[in-house]
């Protein structure tokens, strides 16, 4: 039986475009709540996607946005997860994909893009390549032997998931124009690239490698937006300024990505 590991994000379904919709502190919890339900039809979109090649498959969807991106109820043909960091243990999964990715912080014209904290984050550097969550966490699939096959989201998470996967499969499902502006398909359109790109993805997955390319050991540079002090501690800590870390370990795994 094939096993299959959706990681998702609120930011890149169609339909998302302000920050609004995917930051409950900001004060408009009933445009986050609509932003999950537009992740959850391009999510069951891709599970559609995958059950048309493998009926049977095992299907789990990790619920990555940080203060959460779907409501578990709406995930049909799959099981919800979200605590903790499962992708790190990826062992017995065939592939791993992306639904409702953005671009790393910095990416011009690309909508709500960041890395990992939309507002403390300026970047991530590992190994000296600027790197997003996408990246970041198809190495961390790579290393256990996973390929990342599919990503759903706008046009620049989508190249940016070509630059480090030139293989893999993507469907765009919205063109970004600025930090909170886009033009997107409308939701029947965006469900049918989604589950075609995932069907496709998964009759391909033989021909998409995992991604191996930035090898150990590792050393992660993050710079802040604003001064944060020198909170993290410990071996193979080290601060450069109050905006700026650097964070050597040997296993991608035990960094904060």
């Amino acid at each position: 039986m094939k096993s299959f590991f959706i990681l998702t994000d609120l930011e890149g379904p169609a339909g998302v475009d302000s920050f609004t919709q995917t930051r409950p502190g900001d004060g408009y919890p009933e445009r986050v709540d609509a932003a999950k339900k537009l992740l959850a039809r391009e999510v069951n979109a891709c599970i559609e996607g995958i059950r048309s090649v493998y009926p049977n498959a095992r299907i789990d969807v990790w619920d990555g946005h940080g203060p959460g991106g779907l409501f578990a109820e709406d995930i049909v043909g799959g099981t919800y997860l979200r605590e903790g960091h499962p992708y790190k243990k990826l062992e017995g999964y065939d592939a791993l994909l992306f639904v409702g990715q953005h671009a790393m912080a910095g990416t011009y014209n690309a909508p709500l893009n960041h890395t990992y904290s939309s507002r403390s984050v300026a970047y991530y550097r590992l190994n000296g390549v600027l790197i997003g969550e996408f990246g970041a966490r198809a190495l961390v699939a790579g290393v256990q032997g996973v390929p990342v096959i599919f990503l759903s989201g706008d046009d620049k998470a989508a190249l940016e998931a070509l630059l480090f996967v030139p293989e893999i499969e993507t469907a765009v499902v919205k063109r970004g124009l600025g930090i909170e502006a886009a033009e997107h398909l409308d939701g029947e359109e965006a469900c049918h690239a989604v589950r075609e790109g995932a069907a496709e993805s998964v009759r391909r997955m033989a021909e998409i490698p995992p991604f191996t390319g930035i090898a150990a050991p590792y050393t992660l540079e993050i710079g802040y937006l604003t001064a944060v002090g020198q909170s993290m501690q410990g071996p193979g800590v080290e601060w450069i300024n109050d905006r700026t870390v650097r964070i050597s370990r040997d296993d991608i795994r035990d960094l904060p990505v």
